[in-house]
């Protein structure tokens, strides 16, 4: 194999692909990224056997052929290349890579391969074309309420289904859930788990793509096809929780303040919470308050109140404060409504005017 790269897109494309390859010890061509020249195109691959990735670079190819070398070693070493527009990568008979530009030259020791994975097709009989970025968002929206523990797959993931109108994204760790709806026209024949763990890499690659992707799903495999990229993903086997039955319709005690007010009163009850978080959070309609308080034996005591605007009855709860926190992320609005429903129930998190998402949390125990 001899091929002249843009330095820049290569190096783009190793970074990316380093970032997917596995850390097993007991195969290590899963280190590797898998380099294929042909025609005038290099397909970059890597895959920790959960997700796989192809990258497509157009490069000027002297001679085909392919070679896996060590991610890690290939990305530090083009990161150190600077100054120069363009790499040569050439293979020689003794199983190494030689790595040439205008003032560096470098050999890597190279795995045979042919010991290299191949990575999943999905079967593309029944494409869903989805706007990168809305689905990039519906991840982002709802990813960190899911169980970070693998004990429980089903948690430990990121549910996806479609209603009438909607692609639905949900996640929670029984303690919290999140759920965010997108506007999409199509449908997936059924719901689908995507790992955790492969969540962030989904979003970091396709937060890379602009327009359309085309979206393949299997009962084992969720995919996604763009000219300059083909990524895919193992899905759980698994059911979710049937969350919407314990979303209440309305609540007892409403309120809604603004956003960036409630964000300084948690940020001031963090300093003063103890080692679970908790905050007591009393709603007084009389009052036309919110109070935050925390305690910590060792370092005091914090009291907030927020001026908010509240109807219903006067109520006091304890929470985590912190899934509270979490769900500011996903909300876009300049207020919050709080809508509680009995001091054993959960709370519900929106954004005025933002029917499109929710936060439940559940309350603890004093």
């Amino acid at each position: 194999m001899k091929i002249e790269c843009v330095k820049e897109k290569i190096s783009k494309a190793i970074s990316q692909a380093e970032r997917v390859t596995g850390k097993n010890l007991s195969l290590p061509i899963l280190s590797c990224v898998l380099l294929e020249a042909e025609k005038n195109n290099l397909i970059v691959r890597a895959t920790n056997l959960d997700i796989g990735l192809e990258l497509n670079i157009p490069t000027k190819v002297m001679e085909e052929g392919k070679v896996a070398v060590h991610g890690a070693i290939l990305n530090n070493l083009l990161n150190s290349i600077t100054g120069d527009s363009s790499v040569i990568f050439e293979t020689t008979e003794n199983n190494l890579l030689k790595i040439t530009s205008n003032k560096t030259k470098t050999t890597v020791k190279t795995l045979p391969h042919e010991d290299f994975p191949s990575i999943p097709r999905v079967p593309e009989d029944q494409p869903i074309k989805i706007q990168a970025g809305d689905f990039v968002s519906g991840l982002k929206a709802v990813y960190y309420s899911a169980a970070v523990s693998s004990v429980k797959p089903e948690l430990s993931s990121v549910y996806i289904a479609s209603d009438d109108e909607h692609l639905v994204f949900a996640a929670t760790d029984s303690f919290r859930l999140t759920e965010k709806k997108i506007r999409f026209k199509n449908k997936i024949r059924d719901h689908l788990l995507v790992p955790f763990k492969n969540v962030p890499e989904i979003m970091r690659l396709l937060g890379d793509v602009s327009g359309e992707v085309t979206m393949f799903v299997t009962k084992n495999q969720i995919s996604f096809s763009h000219p300059s990229i083909y990524l895919t993903s193992r899905v759980i086997d698994g059911v979710f929780p049937d969350y919407r039955q314990i979303i209440p319709e309305s609540g007892t005690t409403e309120a809604t303040m603004l956003k960036q007010d409630l964000v300084q009163a948690l940020k001031v009850a963090n300093i003063f919470s103890d080692k679970f978080n908790q905050a007591n959070i009393h709603a007084s309609p009389k009052e036309k308050t919110l109070e935050i308080k925390t305690t910590n034996s060792d370092l005091g005591e914090s009291v907030n109140k927020i001026d908010a605007v509240l109807t219903g009855e006067d109520i006091s709860v304890n929470f985590n404060h912190k899934y509270i926190t979490d769900s500011f992320q996903s909300i876009d609005a300049d207020s919050i409504s709080f809508s509680f429903n009995g001091a054993s129930r959960p709370l519900v998190i929106r954004g005025v005017g933002d029917k499109s998402f929710l936060c439940l949390v559940m309350p603890m125990n004093r």
